[in-house]
C-alpha cells in the first residue's frame, strides 16, 4: 500500500487493486499541486460535509465512474448531484472490493454553505478506518481529541494514523500527541495544517513531540508518498 499526501486532509491511497482518494479538496486549495481533473481513482472517501473536505468529490467521482463513500447524509447529497455513492453510519462498516471501510466517531460540526448565509445539514462528522492489503489506516477527519481513540487503538492494530494538528477548528499538536498515544499507530502523519493562516503549525515540531514520547511520526511534503 502507498499513501500520498495531496495537502490539507487529502490523501491518495493505492492498494494492490484500487486507488482511493480521501477528502479531495484540490480546487481552491492554495497548497494543492494536483488538479482535480488529473486524479485517477476508483473510490472517493469523504469524512464530512465541510467544503474543504467534500471539495471536488463529485467531479472526480463522475469523471472516474468512482463510488463515493461517506456518511448517509453526505452520500445522499452527493448522489443527488449525479455521483455514485455508498452511505455508511457511525460505527458501521462495509466490505468493498479493495477491503473494508468503517466510520468512526469524530467530534466536529458538519454542514455545507447554501448561499445567503445558510447551511445545509450534513449529518455528523466522522473518521475512517480503512483496511486493505493486510494494513489498517486511520484517517481521523476533523475532530477534537476523544477517548474513543483509545478504544480504536485497543481494538485495532493501526499501521498509519492521519491526525489533524491545525488547532482552531480541530485539535492542535498537543492534543494530537495524546491522540497518537491512544491510537498506538505504527506511523502518525499530521494533516489539516498550514492551508490557511488560522491553522498554521510546525509539523516537524509535532513530529519531534511524538518522537520525544517514543512514537514515530512523519510530516509528508505535498506530493510525497510513503509505503506501508
Amino acid at each position: 500500500m502507498k499513501i500520498t499526501y495531496f495537502s490539507h486532509s487529502c490523501f491518495l491511497v493505492e492498494t494492490a487493486s484500487h486507488r482511493l482518494i480521501i477528502d479531495p479538496f484540490l480546487t481552491g486549495n492554495p497548497l494543492a499541486e494536483v488538479k482535480a481533473e488529473d486524479v485517477r481513482c476508483d473510490y472517493v472517501l469523504v469524512t464530512h460535509g465541510h467544503s474543504d473536505h467534500v471539495g471536488d468529490a463529485v467531479e472526480i467521482a463522475k469523471r472516474n465512474d468512482a463510488t463515493i463513500i461517506s456518511s448517509y447524509e453526505v452520500a445522499e447529497w452527493l448522489s443527488s448531484q449525479g455521483a455514485k455513492a455508498h452511505p455508511l453510519g457511525l460505527g458501521g462498516g462495509f466490505n468493498f472490493p479493495f477491503g473494508r471501510v468503517k466510520l468512526t466517531i469524530a467530534f466536529h460540526s458538519a454542514g455545507h454553505p447554501t448561499g445567503g448565509g445558510g447551511f445545509a445539514y450534513m449529518g455528523v462528522a466522522a473518521g475512517m478506518l480503512i483496511q486493505a492489503d493486510g494494513k489498517t489506516v486511520y484517517h481521523a477527519g476533523d475532530t477534537a481529541l476523544t477517548v474513543e481513540m483509545k478504544l480504536l487503538g485497543e481494538r485495532n492494530r493501526i499501521d498509519v494514523a492521519m491526525l489533524p494538528i491545525g488547532d482552531n477548528f480541530t485539535m492542535g499538536p498537543e492534543d494530537a500527541v495524546a491522540a497518537a498515544e491512544f491510537l498506538k499507530a505504527g506511523l502518525v502523519v499530521p494533516m489539516h495544517y498550514n492551508t490557511f493562516p488560522p491553522i498554521k503549525q510546525d509539523a516537524e515540531g509535532f513530529v519531534g513531540m511524538l518522537e520525544g514520547k517514543g512514537m514515530r511520526g512523519r510530516a509528508l511534503g505535498v506530493g510525497e508518498g510513503v509505503e506501508v
